[in-house]
């Protein structure tokens, strides 16, 4: 192992915990369908993601060269950048966390690193063809891609099942969710991981551990694959819940489809080396299996806040990351503090958590929050797919914006019988 001196040590370890984090985070990225469709258990659906996500781990290096040789120059950056800016990082992690927001956990990353080493050397620090052609670029096209894709995935699918056995068809996209389920877990624990590790090269670099354009070690792959995969296993209840029940309401076909079209996003994106966010990937995708299905909705005002978080996420972070990295520059003493504020304000954090806990047991539960003036008037004037709609199945929010049953008069067989009302 190559020398390592205890900051960068700490750096390390710090970075290791921002992975603890991601994973936690974005296990709603590869769940949130499978669980919210019934498809896999909840436990047993975050313990098959965990552990494709340490395999996923060993498959490529493309996007950490990205991270440790591409997004900002190496020369003359400190080891304490790079730790401030995973302060930035997690913080903001916790925040959406806590707020159960599927926000970028790779931009919260990016939005450090940047604001860090902007702060430390200025602007010449960051290389900014970098940063448009396999940050911003990605940001915006991929989730519009994967968005147009399981949406035209969906209505595929219902049209190919239209004339299928309703149970046989329900139970063959079910074991298809979980194949797509466990592909997306793959492909995070390809792309996601692979950011942990370009930061810890990167520290190593920065540090004289490695040369300039090194590989990640391989102590370095095995660490950051085993600590996404705990942070998955934990499950990050509070997300998994609002992308698969707060956002739209799934059916097995549309959870297949927007897996399925998530999947092939990235794992497309990690081969390029386009360190693209796996949460705005997956969350575009889940808003258009939701659009796919005829009478399907999406809850407007949950996607809004989700995309509010996805424009705040770079820029968020990166003032945290360079406040962080001017308390650094104090000396001893600032690097000390950092750690301080960072430990106290994950701790205020947990506590708020533990307010309204969201754990396996509630996951499940529908979203209190309703569906709004634009989704009741599409439920409204579309029509669910075919089959018989009674009372009890109508949903809440179609017909009348208060879900109240609409009564109409039902014929009679002659004047002398009185007219009864039909509900329907």
């Amino acid at each position: 192992m190559e020398h390592i001196t205890l900051l960068l040590g700490i750096v390390i370890v710090t970075a290791l915990v921002f992975d603890f984090t991601n994973g936690f985070h974005d296990t709603a990225n590869a769940m949130a369908t499978t669980i919210s469709t019934g498809a896999l258990r909840p436990k047993a659906a975050v313990a098959m993601s965990a552990v494709l996500n340490l395999v996923g781990a060993f498959l490529s290096v493309e996007v950490a060269k990205t991270i440790s040789g591409g997004i900002i120059n190496e020369q003359g950056i400190r080891v304490e950048v790079i730790f401030a800016a995973l302060v930035g990082a997690i913080l903001w992690n916790l925040l959406t966390w806590l707020l159960g927001l599927p926000s970028s956990s790779s931009h919260a990353l990016f939005g450090g690193l940047i604001g860090a080493a902007v702060s430390s050397a200025g602007w010449s620090a960051v290389n900014g063809s970098t940063i448009v052609t396999k940050v911003l670029i990605p940001a915006v096209a991929a989730p519009v891609v994967a968005g147009l894709a399981a949406m035209l995935a969906t209505r595929l699918s219902y049209v190919i099942g239209s004339r299928a056995d309703d149970k046989a068809a329900s139970k063959g996209y079910r074991a298809g969710s979980i194949a797509s389920a466990g592909l997306v877990s793959l492909a995070h624990g390809t792309n996601d991981a692979q950011k942990t590790m370009g930061i810890i090269t990167l520290a190593l670099v920065t540090g004289g551990a490695l040369a300039p354009g090194s590989n990640p070690p391989t102590w370095v792959i095995v660490s950051a694959g085993l600590a996404i995969a705990l942070g998955t296993y934990l499950g990050g209840w509070r997300i998994i819940r609002t992308l698969g029940k707060g956002l739209t309401d799934l059916a097995p076909q549309q959870g297949f489809a927007a897996q399925t079209s998530a999947a092939a996003a990235i794992l497309t994106s990690s081969h390029l080396g386009f360190s693209l966010s796996t949460t705005q990937v997956c969350s575009g995708a889940v808003m258009g299996a939701g659009l796919g299905r005829k009478g399907g909705v999406v809850r407007w005002s949950t996607a809004t806040r989700m995309v509010v978080a996805w424009g705040l996420t770079l820029p968020a972070a990166g003032l945290v990351g360079a406040g962080a990295e001017l308390l650094t520059k104090q000396g001893t003493w600032g690097t000390i503090a950092t750690g301080v504020l960072l430990l106290a304000g994950a701790g205020v954090i947990w506590t708020l958590s533990r307010r309204t806990p969201v754990t396996v047991h509630n996951v499940n539960d529908d979203a209190a929050e309703p569906a709004g003036v634009v989704t009741a008037a599409i439920a409204a004037v579309i029509p669910p797919p075919a089959g018989p709609l009674t009372a009890d199945a109508a949903p809440a929010d179609a017909g009348t914006a208060t879900g109240l049953k609409a009564t109409i008069p039902a014929p009679g067989p002659g004047p002398s019988e009185p007219t009864r009302p039909a509900t329907v």
